[in-house]
């Protein structure tokens, strides 16, 4: 399939496609006679599982490690799975926040729909819960 096939299947713009095979992400498509990338179906699978990578937030470098890793065969199994185990206690305790998050949302909507007079200055009362104290006491850049 062109490129342009590829795009409208994956969601993903041409530009992004030639991004990620120029840095590696994608093994780059074999060339027709008039120079336009091919690309098999069985692309859409990896792409795929990158853009679920993406999505919950893993680096492009991780990704990179991760793809170079599974162009060398078998033998890095071990090393991908830590990669992916590393980047699953990251997704959870992310999770966790955004769901501690979304109590807090949840309870100043009710607070709102419940109340006729609301009182705006409690909102800087809340409690942060303890993942949003931790992350807020790390210095910026972790």
């Amino acid at each position: 399939m062109k490129i342009g096939d590829l795009a409208r299947r994956t969601g993903l713009s041409a530009h992004t496609i030639r991004y990620y095979e120029r840095i590696g992400l994608l093994p780059y498509a074999p060339r027709d006679p008039s120079r336009q990338r091919g690309y098999d179906a069985s692309i859409l699978t990896w792409i795929a599982f990158l853009g679920r990578l993406r999505t919950t937030g893993m680096p492009i470098r991780d990704m990179l490690r991760y793809t170079q890793l599974r162009e060398r065969g078998p033998d890095t199994l071990d090393e991908r799975r830590i990669i992916l185990e590393a980047h699953r206690t990251k997704v959870r305790a992310h999770l966790a926040e955004l769901q501690d998050c979304l109590v807090v949302l949840d309870t100043k909507i009710a607070g709102y729909a419940g109340s006729d007079t609301v009182e705006m200055d409690n909102d800087a009362t809340d409690q942060p819960t303890r993942a949003l104290r931790e992350r807020l006491a790390r210095p910026i850049g972790d």
